[in-house]
């Protein structure tokens, strides 16, 4: 378990050397845990969260019992850019956060793209 957990560190430093997020183009970030899955929109140069979400703010989406990760990042890749329509935010780049690029982490990322994203 530990010797996953610093592989994943040591992807997440070698990929956040190269991406750094601005106010024109910030960074979106995607954190995913054995239950859940969130997203932040990061400006790297003021080190200011300009909008996040989660499966857990969109709880009540769910029926009990329902376990559909796959959907449920989807689900919030859609309210991301919902989010950062408001905020007039349509371009970003995508921060795997270590993380291989498929199951949940791919899901959110076509979420975002379909609600109007671009990266």
């Amino acid at each position: 378990m530990t010797n996953k957990f610093v592989k994943r560190k040591i992807r997440h430093r070698r990929v956040r050397n190269k991406i750094r997020g601005t106010l024109q183009i910030p960074r979106l970030s995607v954190f995913r845990s054995n239950k859940h899955i969130f997203a932040q929109i990061i400006d790297d140069s003021k080190s200011k969260t300009l909008a996040s979400t989660s499966d857990l703010k969109m709880k009540g989406k769910w029926a009990k019992g329902e376990n559909n990760n796959l959907e449920k990042a989807f689900e919030v890749g859609l309210n991301l850019a919902k989010v950062t329509q408001k905020k007039n935010i349509k371009k970003v780049v995508f921060d795997r956060n270590g993380y291989n690029y498929h199951g949940r982490i791919k899901s959110l990322a076509e979420g975002a793209r379909k609600g109007g994203l671009v990266f």
